[in-house]
């Protein structure tokens, strides 16, 4: 089977991690893949959908592909040439990506959810970071992410212990953005992807630049930003159809331009 699956249908690009037999461990094969998946998929829709095939998201790294190195793993090689990419790629991707972690998102495997604009989680889910549980630190962002999720406090005791954190309460901590039960959750993901693909493709990336620029910027500064981007989204075809949209009393019809 291939390791990576990519369905477009009405704008909403799915990809699927498709290794079920191995929970959907990251084999480099699997990552190159996602990679050029998340490159057609930005070109060619106006939401990406990520999940897993079988029971889980992603079990992290496949450690039996790594073993290709032999004893002496040249983790930094791996990270930078390989996650590196894939990372940046779902982070600075210019249409919206819901992680959809439909089952256990373990090691890099969950840090690869995070690294998407929304998470929606089955109950059945559960978050873990374990890389301590073989003598590693989490990496993928985990340890960027976490803390401003989270706060430091919470993401120090999860990286620590690595202890399981079930759906529920990452939306609690604010690690997640929602967590749906099992059984409506194929439907919620199908509505809140619909929902994004129909949207104002370029408010949505403007929108993402101005928030994450926000905790680095000072008041005048994001103001500013604000004001640029602003700016820039009122000279789009999608605005000019969002003003007559409800000047005329109707649903508007957006074509991410």
């Amino acid at each position: 089977m291939e390791p990576i699956i990519l369905t477009i249908t009405d704008h909403v690009a799915t990809i699927t991690l498709n290794r079920p037999e191995v929970m959907n461990a990251l084999s480099r094969e699997l990552r190159q893949q996602m990679l050029e998946a998340i490159r057609r998929a930005e070109a060619e829709a106006r939401v990406i959908v990520f999940t897993g095939a079988g029971r889980a998201f992603c079990s992290g790294q496949d450690l039996a592909d790594a073993a290709r190195f032999g004893d002496d793993l040249p983790f930094e090689q791996i990270l930078n040439d390989e996650y590196v990419p894939l990372l940046n790629a779902i982070y600075d991707c210019a249409v919206p990506t819901i992680a959809a972690v439909n089952g256990a998102a373990a090691g890099a495997g969950a840090n690869l959810a995070l690294a998407a604009d929304v998470v929606l989680a089955a109950e059945s889910a559960s978050f873990v970071q374990a890389f301590t549980r073989i003598g590693l630190i989490p990496d993928a962002g985990g340890t960027w992410w976490l803390p401003r999720q989270i706060g430091m406090a919470r993401a120090m005791g999860a990286c620590l212990f690595a202890d399981r954190v079930t759906a529920r309460q990452a939306e609690q901590w604010g690690m997640i953005y929602e967590c749906v039960p099992d059984d409506a959750f194929a439907q919620r993901v199908a509505e809140r992807a619909g929902q994004l693909a129909q949207g104002p493709t370029a408010a949505y990336r403007a929108l993402k630049q101005a928030l994450r620029a926000a905790p680095s910027n000072d008041l005048p500064t994001q103001l500013a930003l604000e004001a640029r981007l602003q700016g820039e989204a009122g000279r789009t075809a999608d605005f000019r159809e969002g003003v007559a949209a409800f000047l005329q009393k109707r649903a508007p019809r957006f074509t991410g331009a």
